[in-house]
């Protein structure tokens, strides 16, 4: 970024991501998910949900009737909603044999983590020193959330960890960087699920704790290398271990009574 001589303003290049109202948004929306605009993407939500807890297996069939008629949808909309989860690599699409859940090798975890590193550096050198007071302080209050669920709630601890850096991604206001920080997110919650020893998630509230330090305090430098230092240790936190079927109908009645709730 330049500063005008005379007027001493700041100038920002037009490639600047955070020129032209597409930088950090102000106020605390970039921390509340945004609500599904369609039954589609509701139910595209609480599939992934139920994909990164754990309760619909990796390798499992995700056959699209049976989805439809637990969440009171047509088969149109369960494939639609398994056709973008199968673009965020959550779902696997078979020909001639339908959906499954995706079944990652650690070696493809790996892989993952690799692109996750680059893209949350940039993240986090967008952000650092740009963010709100009250940014700021939702983000603490997010780390207590973290905090309350480490070593209590396995599940919840995986899902609150990727939640953390989605956030990051959203208040950076680029809406590519957030799409692919999503995916890979995604990706990265299953393996972890997979794969992540007992807790393996806890370690991750104090690290998200110095990066809030750091991006609070505009340290881009040293908010991308606790970024990457955090990234590297979540990978090594994984193990090659798989974890020891029902009907699909049962594993997914909590999530569409959610969305029926939304949609009556």
């Amino acid at each position: 970024m330049t500063r005008n001589a005379q007027s001493g303003a700041t100038m920002r290049s037009v490639n600047d991501p955070t020129a032209k109202g597409k930088g950090p948004p102000q106020g605390t929306d970039a921390l509340r998910k945004p609500a599904p605009a369609s039954r589609t993407e509701a139910v595209q939500e609480a599939l992934r949900q139920a994909i990164i807890e754990q309760k619909l297996r990796p390798g499992a069939r995700l056959p699209e009737d049976a989805i439809g008629e637990t969440f009171g949808t047509s088969r149109t909309i369960a494939r639609e909603a398994l056709g973008r989860l199968a673009v965020e690599g959550l779902v696997e699409l078979k020909p001639n044999k339908g959906a499954y859940v995706a079944n990652p090798t650690l070696e493809e975890g790996r892989d993952i983590f690799t692109v996750r590193r680059g893209l949350e550096q940039t993240v986090a050198g967008l952000i650092a020193g740009r963010l709100t007071s009250a940014q700021l302080a939702e983000l603490r209050a997010f780390n207590e959330r973290e905090r309350a669920a480490s070593g209590i709630d396995e599940r919840e601890s995986i899902r609150l960890a990727g939640e953390f850096h989605l956030i990051l991604a959203r208040m950076t206001g680029n809406q590519l960087l957030i799409r692919y920080v999503t995916e890979v997110v995604s990706r990265c919650s299953l393996i972890l699920a997979m794969y992540g020893r007992p807790h393996s998630a806890d370690c991750g509230v104090d690290e998200h704790a110095e990066i809030i330090g750091a991006l609070e305090k505009g340290d881009a430098a040293r908010a991308l290398l606790l970024m990457d230092r955090h990234l590297e240790s979540v990978a090594g936190r994984a193990l090659l271990e798989a974890k020891p079927e029902n009907d699909i109908r049962d594993l997914l009645a909590p999530y569409a009574a959610k969305v029926r709730e939304q949609f009556e």
